[in-house]
């Protein structure tokens, strides 16, 4: 205990991450069939905020640092203006922190003031974090090469050299913060793609595919948002829609008024939903499918549909064998959370569909389609999301070294291609920074 209270600040804080990771694997291996659903859900969500919080520490620390303590002992530490300053520094903080709790309290039809602001703080949060480290790397780059070539370093009043950088990343943030918002505020762009396919049917050339990914239904996303991609969606009369993971970021008795305008879209051959890692968070997926069932939404649960020209159905295809095969599989994040009867089953997924048939499959996340065709090479297209193109800068960049296929069109093999889509909302921080949200008009055209 004495060797706890001795080390800094940001270790405890580390320490603290690590605690809470520990106790949500343990609780997942041992409480979980235990608990009540209800109680479990809260469990787990409050785990989540925590070990989220704890990780925010280290860098509010780093922010307090840089921006408050740093200047706390020049002369201007007791003016009005420096007492305010602090003031706007600790709301800020606070804000920001309290984000991912508003997954436990403030979920409703439409977002509550309060969360637009503490995500708004959170994205705003993690630009400052990266342009601090940045700007205190340069100077540290700086100082290094002037000492290699045996150059003095001129240096700037103290207090004056103190209050710069964290000026600087102020000036910065707020700036991209306000890009970001009014961003994310548009509608998402409609982008069309066409992709060739091999052994398409001739009856199904220009087969339209709506793609949506990434809605998440919660704090900073509600009805209204969800009426505007309805309303854009019908406008391109699509043949198929596909929600291919994170429609919800809560139970779906909370959402249920949210969700509701997907009932009103329009698709010919039917809308059809996979899961992402998102809904098993919710730990209420199968009210979520019987919501969506409800709405003429089919969850694809390790399962496929034939489509043809005119129908589709789950047993047997069209006339003449003329239609294509639409399967979908559970998120893969569903396997590490031991979340019961749910797991990605390609074989089971793709019972039926053969190689001599278009095959489409959707698949939340890209490393489930990189597995699919390790296992599958002769599938067709891959539908996936969950990378959201970053969503906001720096993350595009861990997006990005972190996926095997990050954002757009990929051709993968001669006659397999995967499509990523960038996500039609965003997770939680109402900003785009580097990206823009997408609802994908997909065109099949028969390929030689």
């Amino acid at each position: 205990m004495v060797i706890f209270r001795q080390l800094p600040l940001g270790v405890k804080a580390a320490l603290a991450a690590g605690t809470v990771f520990v106790s949500m694997i343990i609780s997942r291996s041992y409480l979980a069939e235990n608990l009540e659903l209800r109680a479990w859900r809260w469990l787990f969500r409050l785990q989540l905020a925590l070990f989220a919080n704890s990780l925010m520490l280290i860098g509010s620390l780093y922010i307090w640092r840089s921006a408050v303590s740093n200047l706390s002992h020049s002369p201007a530490a007791e003016s009005v203006c420096f007492q305010l300053w602090k003031m706007a520094v600790v709301t800020f903080l606070a804000l920001a922190h309290s984000s991912f709790f508003t997954m436990l309290f403030l979920v409703a039809e439409e977002p509550y003031l309060f969360s637009l602001a503490a995500y708004s703080c959170l994205g705003a949060y993690i630009i400052m974090v990266f342009f601090l480290c940045t700007l205190s790397g340069m100077e540290q780059a700086y100082q290094f090469l002037a000492w290699r070539s045996g150059r003095v370093v001129g240096s700037l009043d103290k207090t004056r050299k103190l209050a710069l950088r964290p000026a600087l990343a102020v000036v910065v943030t707020a700036v991209l913060s306000i890009v970001g918002l009014l961003n994310a505020a548009q509608p998402p762009a409609v982008k069309t793609v066409e992709v060739p396919i091999h052994q398409l049917p001739p009856s199904m050339d220009h087969l339209k595919i709506v793609l949506l990914s990434d809605i998440h239904l919660g704090p900073t996303v509600g009805r209204t948002k969800m009426e505007m991609f309805v309303r854009m969606v019908n406008t391109l009369q699509p043949d198929v829609t596909v929600i291919v993971g994170d429609l919800c970021d809560s139970e779906a008795s909370i959402l249920r008024t949210a969700v509701a305008p997907l009932g009103q879209l329009h698709s010919r051959l039917g809308t059809y939903f996979v899961t992402g890692n998102h809904e098993y968070y919710t730990s209420d997926v199968s009210n979520w499918f019987a919501l969506l069932e409800s709405l003429n939404v089919r969850p694809l649960h390790n399962e496929n549909v034939k489509i043809s020209a005119t129908r589709a159905q789950r047993d047997g295809g069209g006339k003449d064998d003329d239609w294509i095969c639409l399967a979908g599989v559970d998120d893969i994040e569903a396997d590490l959370l031991h979340y019961s009867g749910h797991g990605m089953d390609l074989v089971k997924a793709l019972g039926g569909c053969s190689p001599d048939h278009t095959t489409i499959l959707l698949a939340h996340q890209p490393l489930a389609a990189k597995r699919a065709l390790q296992a599958r090479p002769d599938i067709n297209l891959i539908l996936s999301g969950h990378t959201h193109a970053g969503q906001i800068f720096p993350l595009n960049v861990a997006a990005y070294l972190l996926n095997p296929f990050f954002a757009g069109l990929y051709q993968v093999a001669q006659t397999t291609f995967v499509y990523v889509s960038p996500g039609t909302a965003y997770y939680g921080i109402p900003m785009r920074l580097g990206s823009r949200a997408e609802i994908t008009e997909l065109i099949l055209q028969r390929a030689p």
